[in-house]
């Protein structure tokens, strides 16, 4: 296992901020995948699975089960780690400029298509070699003028060349989802299907430059501009991994989380298929795939004190009232009704909520949004 220490710029005199990646394996020597633990620095399910993910890396290179490069991210934003405001971590926010750590990553596809003018042949491998070439130049000259965004650079930095990208998350409190692009819709629900995640939503562009889409995008994007002249892989599969909730951090739900990525990354090619991955007892969940334009988010339309009247993982109808919002002054009681057909599967861990404010979301199959589909 090789460490690597990476160095941020000094945001002022005397600070000095590091990150660490980790990697397994022999890079060059076959598929290259990145797993990355909480991105939003308050999300802390990822940093348990990424301990966990540790020991049993170390022992899959021991045993000579990893094929090319496996990498590590076991902290990705340490900045958000370091911040807290009167007792409470920020972590999905740079406190300096406001701007959510999972947005903003560089759009490569209008440089792309730019810089690989006559570059592209008739062979596939070469056409996907000098893509990942382009997007690493793009990256270099991409100069950030603050900390957050020099981070946000050597992560995309790191991941843009890899064939699988897993970026853990988690939400408030909520079932185990995922978010994956559209073209991959089946890799998606088998990743899914590893983790017993009930639900995947699909986008193809989920709007402000998320990380995941920041290093995948570009394949697709660049198969429907040039693919009927040149062969283009899709050469990069990336997704989102919502670990249910922010108190849903135990060694049990680590360890069964663990050993379902490594079956994953068993099917996408990146370790041996051998008893060196054990396997845990799935749980019998459907996991789906639905449209991310598919799902409601329910707002508060008052503030109050908000009780929620139908649980998680339920089946709700369009019209079905999931929560109530009170007001202790008035004792009014205003409804909150979800706009779709489909599964209650994430909500806020917190009852007071002003007006305005997201408390939940329900996963409808049929898309009805459009524009910035993804919450601040």
């Amino acid at each position: 296992m090789d460490t690597r220490i990476h160095t941020l710029p000094s945001s002022a005199p005397g600070s000095v901020s590091t990150w660490t990646s980790l990697h397994y394996g022999t890079p060059g020597r076959g598929p290259k995948a990145v797993i990355q633990c909480a991105l939003h620095a308050d999300e802390i399910p990822g940093l348990l699975v990424g301990v966990h993910l540790r020991a049993h890396l170390a022992r899959l290179e021991a045993a000579g089960e990893l094929i090319g490069e496996v990498v590590l991210v076991p902290a990705a934003n340490v900045l958000g780690g370091a911040q807290a405001l009167l007792g409470s971590q920020i972590g999905r926010f740079d406190l300096g400029t406001g701007l959510n750590f999972n947005r903003g990553y560089r759009y490569l596809t209008p440089g792309l298509l730019e810089a690989l003018k006559g570059r592209l042949g008739e062979d596939s491998v070469r056409n996907t070699a000098l893509i990942r070439k382009a997007c690493r130049e793009l990256l270099h000259a991409w100069q950030p003028s603050t900390a957050a965004d020099a981070l946000k650079r050597e992560l995309q930095l790191l991941a843009v060349d890899a064939d699988t990208v897993l970026d853990l998350h988690c939400d408030s409190q909520a079932l185990m989802h995922l978010y994956a692009p559209t073209p991959w819709a089946d890799t998606g629900v088998a990743l899914g299907r590893c983790l017993d995640a009930r639900v995947v939503l699909l986008a193809r562009e989920s709007g402000d430059d998320p990380f995941d889409e920041a290093v995948s995008r570009h394949w697709w994007e660049l198969r429907e501009a040039l693919g009927d002249q040149h062969p283009i892989e899709l050469g990069c599969f990336s997704t989102t991994v919502e670990l249910r909730g922010e108190a849903d951090v135990t060694h049990e739900l680590a360890e069964r989380d663990a050993l379902g990525l490594l079956r994953f990354l068993e099917q996408r090619g990146h370790l041996h298929p051998s008893a060196a991955t054990p396997a845990t007892a799935g749980t019998g969940v459907d996991c789906v795939a639905l449209p991310l334009e598919g799902v409601d988010p329910l707002t508060a339309p008052v503030g109050g004190v908000v009780v929620f009247t139908r649980e998680l993982g339920e089946a709700v109808e369009a019209g079905a009232v999931v929560a109530e919002v009170i007001d202790p002054l008035a004792g009014e009681v205003t409804p909150v009704a979800t706009r779709v057909d489909g599964v209650f599967f994430a909500r806020s861990k917190t009852r007071w909520a002003l007006r305005g404010e997201r408390i939940g979301k329900v996963a409808g199959a049929k898309a009805f949004r459009t524009g910035k589909l993804l919450s601040l």
